[in-house]
């Protein structure tokens, strides 16, 4: 074993033994839980990955199943910080004897010899520590959109990925299906060219629709639930007392915690745009509209703009973000009816409903406009008399070979490369971070792209890294 990864197993240790680590006890078998798990599904052993998965409830608990859905996984560890609520409790009956832990430090330390890969579902502000560790092991890692909730700790990431050269994917799984390989097809036959303008829109109900934007502090503190370990929940952020309204996905809803309605759909969104038109960073943030606007959480409405400049001989590009029940952007004649794809994944506060325009995108280019919506729904040229004159000239669209959790699967055994690297999600997630600090500021931003600064504003500048990790949490910004 080299010094590098001795330290980095002496570091494990430490931090082991001085946090508090609860790992609970007997792990049911199947005779005893009556379940018997479809085995056949899966590939012989040595063609499949051995993955710990961190956050099994909620949107975790939906990564698990698809990941084990491929037939390609073998579960060696579940983590989740809080094993006794009702959320976790459906993947532990499934998977009964998979070992578990509420501290990612032991689970590394105790069986780390034992995974190949890792899949991070936790809150936004928390993905940072656990994939720098997985990446420093050498482990492959599936991290939940956005990638972090700083630009400099996705700026980490995106340098880990390349240092210890591993398969990192970002969860946005429209990425692997229809849109990804249709927008491909269509920018490379020039059927999508000199695109100058996006608008992008989610303008479903949100968790912090309806709160008290006039509020001038935190919410007071609540007991901490006897199942759930508070300390690891925090991680690296400052320290808040405990509250309902930050567990349980309501974390989304802080600046402290989460990314806002951007950070959970810009990623569903504007993906292919971003990176088919080789987009990266803005020159510019706007909020022209913030209704509701508070220091702690996300405004009721926002329209954000946000200025990319020329690229390799591609115009300038203005993308304007819509969120709020009633921010809804004017659509372009010819638009038509907003139907509401059925392969767009509900909202975190249940089903999606009809809206006056549901989730998704109008792209503008000089010669033709485009109408979209989430995930992996297919793009239509608009209006129909424009789609009819172009019918005979559209390419032939390939068929996703893979679905999002096997793409990121076959990268960590070196058969595909993952489709939302981190080298691809990144630049896209720091974008989040920057429409992010323009919301929680109220501020326009001025980023140069060359030197990765704000110029207009000392404040906005310092939060690119933001505070401190809190103590004993220090050690993850080093890997």
């Amino acid at each position: 074993m080299n010094s590098n990864k001795s330290s980095r197993r002496l570091f494990l240790k430490q931090a082991v033994a001085l946090s508090a680590v609860v790992t609970l006890p007997a792990i049911l078998t199947k005779k005893a839980s009556g379940i018997t798990l479809p085995v056949s599904k899966l590939a012989s052993a040595g063609d499949r990955v051995n993955v710990a998965c961190c956050g099994i409830g909620n949107r975790g608990a939906d990564d698990v199943n698809e990941l084990y859905n491929t037939g390609l996984v073998n579960f060696v560890a579940f983590c989740d910080v809080d094993m006794g609520a009702p959320h976790t409790l459906g993947i532990l009956k499934k998977f009964p004897d998979v070992p578990r832990f509420q501290d990612f430090r032991k689970m590394f330390d105790k069986v780390g010899n034992q995974i190949d890969a890792v899949s991070v579902a936790v809150p936004d502000f928390s993905h940072f520590p656990i994939t720098m560790l997985a990446m420093s092991l050498g482990k492959h890692v599936y991290v939940e959109k956005p990638l972090a909730r700083t630009f400099n700790e996705i700026e980490l990431m995106m340098r880990a990925e390349k240092k210890y050269k591993v398969a990192a994917q970002m969860g946005n799984q429209g990425h692997s299906e229809a849109n990804y390989f249709q927008f491909k097809a269509w920018k490379e036959a020039g059927i999508i060219k000199d695109v100058t303008a996006i608008t992008a829109h989610m303008n479903s109900s949100r968790r912090w629709h309806g709160w008290d934007t006039k509020i001038s502090k935190f919410p007071a503190g609540q007991p901490v639930p006897d199942t759930l370990d508070w300390d690891i929940w925090l991680s690296a952020a400052q320290y808040h007392d405990y509250n309902k309204d930050y567990v349980n996905g309501q974390w989304r809803c802080w600046y402290d915690f989460g990314m806002g309605a951007l950070g959970d759909w810009g990623a569903h969104l504007i993906d292919t745009a971003h990176e088919f038109l080789n987009l990266g960073l803005p020159f510019e943030v706007d909020p022209l509209k913030l209704e509701g606007h508070n220091p702690f959480f996300y405004p009721q409405s926002s329209t954000l703009l946000f200025k990319f400049p020329k690229r390799n001989g591609m115009p300038p590009v203005d993308i304007t973000w819509y969120d709020g029940v009633n921010n809804i952007p004017q659509v372009p004649q010819g638009y038509g009816v907003s139907e509401l794809d059925p392969n767009i994944p509900p909202t975190s506060t249940g089903k999606i409903q009809p809206a006056k325009l549901n989730p998704g995108k109008i792209i503008y280019s000089k010669t033709l406009t485009f109408k979209g919506g989430s995930h992996g729904s297919t793009l239509s040229i608009i209006p129909p008399e424009s789609a009819k004159e172009m019918e005979s000239k559209l390419p032939e669209v390939p068929k996703s070979p893979s679905n999002h959790y096997k793409n990121f699967l076959l990268a960590c055994k070196g058969e595909e490369k993952c489709r939302s690297s981190f080298e691809v999600s990144g630049p896209l997630s720091q974008v989040f971070t920057l429409g992010v600090m323009a919301q929680r500021l109220n501020t326009k931003i001025m980023f140069d792209r060359k030197t990765k600064k704000i110029t207009n504003n000392k404040l906005a500048n310092e939060l690119l890294v933001g505070p401190p990790p809190r103590k004993g949490w220090e050690e993850f910004y080093k890997l």
